[in-house]
């Protein structure tokens, strides 16, 4: 019996991978945060969730702002 409601851990459109790690390297290099490339397992959980805090916080603020008409992003 298939359990639907854990998440797969895939994203919903595959072709966006490549794009959210930039984005995400461009938000770590933002705090601070030095990723390499491939396995980043020796960096904190305080780091990745920081990393992982602001990449949503700037997407909140994007959608935010589309929503309103405004396309300045700042």
């Amino acid at each position: 019996m298939a359990n639907n409601s854990k998440s797969s851990g895939k994203m919903a459109a595959p072709e966006s991978k490549d794009a959210m790690n930039r984005f995400k390297e461009e938000v770590a290099s933002e705090i601070g945060v030095n990723l390499k490339q491939g396995y980043n397992g020796d960096i904190t959980a305080k780091e990745a969730g920081s990393i992982g805090g602001e990449m949503v916080r700037k997407m909140i603020k994007t959608q935010e702002q589309q929503m309103s008409g405004n396309s300045n992003n700042q």
